[in-house]
């Protein structure tokens, strides 16, 4: 390794046990699986209403501060995936569920892409 690959970090190493391990980068993407990431109620054709509705938390890091927040979250949970749901779809399935309690499937729509815009539509499904 030059030195100038050294004083700039760009080859690949860690150390584990006292011991340097190196890889090639083509041999990292081949078993490189991204982590999970919590999906959207709005990716569902259809969501029932007896689905449970877990407490979630994550952490990122805010590009501006570097500092490390956590954000809670409702989720729901199928084949092993988290689904977001955002509370003004909790809102809207309230009023729903107060009009018509025999509601068993809806669908959402989402709208806009930056989070200011964004919005969530409630439809009941037959």
């Amino acid at each position: 390794m030059d030195e100038w690959m050294k004083k700039n970090s760009i080859c690949s190493i860690t150390c584990k046990g006292g011991q340097m391990n190196m890889s090639k980068i083509k041999d990292f993407v081949q078993g490189y699986e991204p982590p999970q990431t919590t999906k959207n109620i709005a990716d569902l054709p259809s969501v029932s209403v007896d689905l449970d509705l877990e407490d979630d938390e994550f952490e990122f890091t805010d590009k501006k501060t570097g500092e490390i927040k956590s954000v809670k979250q409702k989720v729901i949970v199928l084949n092993d995936e988290k689904y977001r749901v955002p509370t003004s779809v909790i809102q809207q399935l309230k009023i729903l569920l107060e009009d018509n309690p025999k509601l068993v499937k809806f669908k959402v729509k989402k709208s806009g892409s930056t989070k200011d815009d964004t919005r969530y539509q409630v439809i009941p499904l037959m």
